[in-house]
């Protein structure tokens, strides 16, 4: 079994926050072990907690869909969530589980190593983008360290507000650029992460 598979496991056991007590199954994520593209959601919904699989409702479809308009399949990227369990009637994840599953994800990024890590939402962005409105840098990459991060609104603001589908068609039209342009990003400044958003568009 790979390190990856063995990560699965350890989510699927997690006692770490209330979320585990109310979950059908924990949703680790899913993807190639060799993903050049990482999709971090935020949470899993219904349809996620049914099956044990990311993005697997309207969203899901949708974002599908997306990657279709830039010649991928879903096969071709990795997906996972902030929090790995379902919030409780789809509400906000909470600081604290955030925090416990945070050592899940930091994993999943270092086992897969992907070019882009394009976070969906602002609960994953307001981790590599800390104080920042989504709605203002969508859009904009940032390299910290050795990653390129790239938020985007989520698939579901689309699909119930659709002053955002524009916006969110127009940001994934730029990740076939963008990949081939990723050596030209510069290093953000630690000091002030939320005000080193990069365009190259």
């Amino acid at each position: 079994m790979s390190e990856l598979t063995d990560l699965y496991q350890d989510i699927k056991a997690c006692q770490k926050c209330i979320l585990s007590q109310g979950r059908t199954h924990a949703v680790p994520g899913e993807g190639p072990e060799d993903a050049s593209i990482m999709f971090i959601g935020e949470g899993p919904g219904f349809h996620e907690d049914r099956q044990g699989r990311p993005f697997v409702g309207a969203a899901g479809k949708y974002l599908e869909e997306l990657l279709e308009s830039i010649d991928l399949k879903r096969q071709n990227v990795y997906i996972t969530n902030v929090v790995k369990c379902r919030p409780p009637g789809n509400r906000d994840p909470q600081p604290d589980e955030i925090d416990a599953c945070r050592p899940y994800l930091d994993k999943q990024i270092d086992l897969i190593r992907p070019r882009l890590v394009v976070t969906l939402g602002r609960f994953s962005m307001q981790r590599y983008f800390p104080g920042a409105s989504i709605s203002r840098i969508h859009g904009q990459p940032k390299r910290v360290g050795n990653m390129i991060y790239y938020p985007m609104f989520h698939p579901a603001a689309a699909l119930h507000q659709p002053r955002w589908r524009s916006l969110v068609e127009e940001d994934i039209l730029k990740i076939p650029e963008l990949l081939a342009k990723l050596d030209d990003i510069e290093e953000a400044e630690p000091e002030l992460p939320q005000a080193q958003q990069l365009s190259l568009f």
